[in-house]
């Protein structure tokens, strides 16, 4: 009954997850949810006034497809003077969230057979959308060794001549992993004997960011004309719910997921849009305090992960996940049921330590799972202790 490319799609794995956790809490259990992805601040008050100020000022009615004049310069500004990269407003579509964006650019990118080349760990949802394209994933692994990069070398063996995109993903969801400037000049050194391929830069997380400055492969020598540089408000202002994304892209890129846009979803809601430009043009002090909360909870999480038998811990510079490596306790039993692979290791936790994490069978690397740290310290606290107890059940 059913399309053969809905038949194909898997479920998201973060929002089952979720969904998980919150049916649990429905029944009166006490669960710490360590599987969502969003900042848990709310949305600073300088934005929300100017969303209620555009409900009163009557922007109520469709929005140009690709976002309002104003939106589009404001991130245009922010580009520039962020990021170095030069961009007119024609070159800049709003979508739905930055989710919607990616999608966008690989369905405009992507003929069917055609390969993308995917870093894992990796989001859930990129090689879903590839697959929507008739697309092929191809997946390159990055252990945790290599800090969840991948190498020049790697990326080099990857590419075939059927290759069109690599999604990067930086700072990443989901290991917090963050290319430096350096790292991503070397791939781009690869990529310039490689004309035909794309790269789909996903920076949602750019300003969550613990080491400094924030690098696109854009800003790369002869980079910026095969590069679609994706971001928006989700994450640095704590506007999940918004659902304002954007990509900045060659004219003939913006101007095809436009035209794609255009038939599927039009413009994005026009109440956030004019949020979202306070977001970008407004005061940005709000944006380091939220930084500055996340790099604490990093370090305690990784402190306290680090103490827990059995994980393998690495330290992210970016984002707000912890990846630990929990292969140790496959094949390991507390008498009722047996860990057989990450997935079964995160259910343990949630049913066991009421935890709710995700295993890394998502994300491409089955001897991980991810815990996202947006959430109080004391949280974190009482989320590792009761992880600690509960795996000291395996034997």
């Amino acid at each position: 009954m059913l399309s053969t490319l809905v038949n194909r799609l898997a479920p998201s794995a973060t929002l089952a997850m979720s969904q998980k956790s919150a049916e649990l809490k429905a029944q009166g259990v006490d669960v710490i949810n360590l599987s969502v992805g969003e900042p848990d601040f709310n949305t600073p008050d300088h934005i929300k006034e100017a969303a209620k100020k555009a409900v009163d000022d009557n922007f109520s009615r469709y929005s140009p497809v690709p976002g309002y004049p104003a939106l589009r310069k404001a991130i245009v500004e922010k580009l520039k003077n962020e990021n170095g990269l030069d961009y007119a407003p024609v070159q800049i579509v709003c979508s739905n969230g930055a989710k919607q964006c990616v999608c966008n650019a690989v369905m405009a990118l992507v003929s069917p057979g055609e390969e993308v080349i995917i870093p894992a760990p990796y989001w859930v949802s990129y090689p879903q959308m590839v697959l929507m394209a008739d697309g092929k994933p191809v997946f390159v692994e990055a252990p945790i060794e290599q800090d969840f990069k991948i190498t020049p070398e790697q990326l080099e063996a990857a590419i075939t001549p059927k290759t069109k995109a690599l999604i990067l993903c930086s700072p990443s969801n989901p290991t917090g992993s963050v290319y430096s400037a350096a790292e991503l000049e070397a791939l781009a050194t690869v990529l310039r004997r490689h004309p035909q391929v794309w790269v789909i830069s996903d920076e949602i997380y750019e300003h969550i960011n613990y080491v400094g400055a924030h690098a696109s492969i854009a800003a790369c020598p002869e980079m910026y004309d095969r590069t679609i540089v994706i971001n928006g408000v989700s994450k640095a202002y704590a506007m999940t719910g918004w659902r304002i994304g954007f990509l900045a892209a060659p004219l003939a890129l913006s101007k095809a997921c436009s035209k794609l846009q255009g038939q599927y979803t039009s413009g994005p809601c026009s109440v956030s849009q004019v949020a979202a430009t306070e977001a970008f043009a407004g005061p940005q002090d709000c944006v380091e305090t939220m930084r500055q909360a996340f790099a604490r909870r990093k370090d305690l999480i990784v402190k306290l992960a680090k103490e827990v038998p059995g994980f393998e811990v690495n330290d992210p510079h970016g984002a707000f996940y912890l990846f630990p490596k929990c292969s140790f306790y496959f094949g390991k039993s507390d008498g009722e049921r047996v860990i057989k692979d990450s997935m079964d290791f995160a259910l343990f936790l949630l049913e066991v330590a009421h935890v709710a994490t995700v295993g890394g069978d998502a994300f491409g690397s089955p001897e991980c799972f991810r815990m996202s740290y947006a959430t109080s310290d004391e949280n974190i606290v009482e989320a590792l202790r009761r992880i600690k107890e509960a795996v000291a059940r395996l034997k």
